[in-house]
C-alpha cells in the first residue's frame, strides 16, 4: 500500500474542514446556538481531537461557518443579478426566492447567514457583530434591495417570510420545503397582495 500523497492529504483535509462546517451549522440550528466542539464531532461523527484540531473554539468554528455561508449566498444572488440584469419583473425576484430556498435546503451554513441577520447576529461576539452586520447588509441585502427597487420595507417582508419558513426544515425537521408555495408568499410581501 502507497502512502498517500501531499495532494490526497489536504483533499482529505479540506474535506474534513467541510464536514465540520456543515455539521457546526446543523449544530446551531439543534441547540439553539449554544453547542460546543463536542456537539459538532458527535454530529460530525468525528473525534472531539480531530474537530478540535482544527478548531480550538467554538467562535473560530462559527466565524468560519459565516464566512463560506455569506461566499455562498453572494455567489448566488451575483448569478441571478446577472440572469435578471436591467429587468425589475416580479418573476425575476420570484425565481430569487426559490433560488434562495434551494439553496438554504440543501446548505445550513448559506442560511445561517440569513437567519442570524434577522436576529442581528446576536449569537456573535460583540466584535464580531458589526462586520458581519456590514456584510450583509453591503453584499447582500442592499443589491437585493436596489435589484428588486422597492423603496419601502417589502424586501424586509419577503426575507421573514422565506427565513421564517424555512427555518420549520432546520427546526422542525420536516424533510421537504414547498419552495413554489413559499416563493408565493415571499412574493405577497412585495407585490402587497393577498
Amino acid at each position: 500500500m502507497c502512502p498517500r500523497t501531499k495532494e490526497q492529504n489536504e483533499l482529505i483535509r479540506m474535506q474534513r474542514r467541510e464536514q465540520i462546517l456543515d455539521f457546526a451549522a446543523l449544530a446551531y440550528f439543534r441547540s439553539g446556538g449554544s453547542f460546543d466542539i463536542r456537539d459538532v464531532a458527535r454530529e460530525a461523527e468525528l473525534g472531539y481531537g480531530t474537530v478540535y484540531h482544527y478548531y480550538p473554539n467554538r467562535h473560530l468554528l462559527i466565524e468560519d461557518v459565516l464566512v463560506s455561508g455569506f461566499e455562498r449566498c453572494e455567489q448566488a444572488l451575483a448569478e441571478w443579478a446577472n440572469i435578471s440584469r436591467g429587468t425589475s419583473d416580479n418573476r425575476q425576484l420570484l425565481t430569487y426566492c426559490k433560488v434562495l430556498l434551494r439553496l438554504w435546503q440543501s446548505d445550513a451554513r448559506a442560511y445561517l447567514v440569513y437567519k442570524m441577520a434577522a436576529e442581528h447576529y446576536a449569537g456573535l461576539p460583540g466584535k464580531d457583530r458589526h462586520p458581519a452586520k456590514k456584510r450583509f447588509m453591503e453584499r447582500l441585502y442592499v443589491p437585493l434591495k436596489s435589484i428588486a427597487q422597492c423603496e419601502d420595507d417589502s424586501v424586509d417582508y419577503m426575507l421573514a417570510v422565506l427565513v421564517g419558513c424555512c427555518g420549520l426544515h432546520y427546526y422542525a425537521s420536516t424533510s421537504e420545503l414547498d419552495i413554489d408555495r413559499i416563493a408565493q408568499l415571499a412574493m405577497q410581501a412585495i407585490t402587497k397582495e393577498s
